[in-house]
């Protein structure tokens, strides 16, 4: 994929934009561990509209998941390569599917979902030795085991993202396809 001028500062704002709202989320409890909902993921449907969104996205991901090292040290790293590689391959699955928004929106919710959980067991509690898979008020203690730990983060993970991606991002997509935002980013305004 060749990017222009106009694309690398295209996904320089969006980079910008994603990477704000997700320091701002990760400040809140559902903003990080195995339940997330960070409103920033909403963002993600501009990979819909524009190519640009692909590196934009990524380097969002990546700056703020290494805010992240202020947070969890050196275990932040698995967040900053792995969680914006989830990242990363959410939002080219995005743009090539960008014509069937269900379909395209599906790209961010299962790259998180998949990818997150992997490593988030060592991350949450190497980092912080705190044990965030015990919910004993619902009576789940998914706590232990890898695998216990892996499944419970994918269903938590997965159910945070489709809650924001499809609940926030497709009628955000909505609105920007409205606005004639899809026009603008592809350089085809209406003069």
């Amino acid at each position: 994929m060749k990017l222009t001028t106009r694309d690398i500062a295209r996904a320089g704002v969006i980079a910008a934009v994603y990477a704000a709202l997700t320091v701002a989320a990760i400040q809140s409890p559902l903003g990080y561990g195995p339940v997330q909902i960070r409103v920033s993921e909403a963002v993600t449907v501009v990979a819909c509209l524009t190519p640009a969104a692909i590196p934009g996205l990524w380097i969002g991901a990546v700056l703020a998941n290494a805010f992240m090292l202020t947070q969890f040290g050196v275990f932040a790293l698995f967040d900053v390569v792995f969680g914006a590689l989830g990242t990363l391959l959410g939002a080219t699955w995005t743009w090539r599917h960008r014509d069937r928004p269900a379909l395209a929106l599906l790209g961010p919710v299962a790259a998180n979902a998949l990818i997150v959980p992997a490593y988030l067991p060592l991350m949450l509690t190497g980092a912080t030795g705190i044990e965030f898979y015990s919910l004993p008020l619902l009576g789940i203690d998914a706590s232990g085991a890898w695998w216990s730990m892996y499944l419970f983060g994918v269903v938590a993970v997965g159910a945070g993202q489709a809650l924001v991606v499809y609940g926030l991002g497709l009628p955000l997509l909505g609105v920007l396809r409205r606005l004639g935002v899809d026009r603008l980013l592809s350089g085809h305004s209406e003069g």
